[in-house]
């Protein structure tokens, strides 16, 4: 008998638990809120010498961060490392800001992983910036997802803010076509940055709205796979939501 109403009262346990589950589920799959995620960073970088510090802002993946443009040409100062701090610098003029660029043209986030505690980590950064699902189209997005969950939790241990890129665009890629491979990997990454609570500069919702729009998405790139500074400005404006 006393087993009976034992199950009883853990059936009625369950039942209350139950619907709670999806619902903590879905308010924790979102990512890191701009205003709220780099709140702290935020403060440091209005410090004025000697209170202030060095921030080291890090940015890892291909080619594009990397600052190419029409291959092989590297435009590093046009590229949106750069752009977000001469931004940050215009917002933050007491701020010692180190734009540190880790990227490599070409490489996909399997090299990117591998390398990721002697190159990045090894640059102790205030936040970490990860931009590799252009290029991973070519390994999938199952592989893709290991490699990037790996760099994350590496990060995350040493408490370090991670943003995540969506992929910019492809002219080869019809950015409308529901489901189309730079989509799906966009999708991707927004769940990883809401599983983590981490942030996400969805540069490409930018892109794929400049084609909502009407207009010719050749006009922000340099080549087909590679955004000119027009295109490396709407990922600037992205990141820089985080900031100011």
């Amino acid at each position: 008998m006393r087993n009976i109403r034992l199950l009883n009262w853990l059936h009625i346990l369950l039942l209350l638990i139950a619907p709670a589950t999806p619902v903590m589920a879905q308010l924790s799959a979102q990512p890191a809120a701009a205003a709220d995620y780099l709140r702290d960073l935020r403060s440091a970088l209005q410090k004025q010498w000697p209170a202030n510090r060095t921030i080291n802002l890090v940015f890892h993946g291909h080619s594009v961060p990397a600052g190419y443009f029409r291959t092989p040409e590297v435009r590093t100062f046009d590229a949106y490392p750069w752009l977000v701090g001469q931004e940050l610098k215009r917002q933050y003029p007491y701020a010692a800001i180190n734009i540190i660029v880790t990227a490599i043209g070409g490489e996909n986030s399997t090299q990117g992983a591998k390398r990721f505690k002697k190159d990045v980590l090894v640059h102790h950064p205030d936040v970490l910036f990860i931009d590799y699902a252009l290029n991973d189209r070519k390994i999938g997005l199952e592989q893709s997802r290991r490699n990037m969950e790996r760099m994350i939790r590496l990060a995350l241990r040493k408490r370090i803010p991670v943003i995540l890129l969506t992929p910019s665009a492809d002219e080869r890629v019809d950015l409308l076509q529901p489901e189309n491979e730079l989509g799906l990997f966009a999708h991707q990454l927004t769940e990883l940055a809401g599983k983590y609570g981490i942030g996400l500069a969805d540069s490409y919702a930018q892109f794929k709205h400049i084609e909502q729009q009407g207009k010719n998405i050749h006009d922000f790139m340099s080549q087909f796979n590679h955004p000119n500074r027009e295109g490396h400005q709407l990922i600037a404006a992205e990141i820089l939501r985080y900031f100011l």
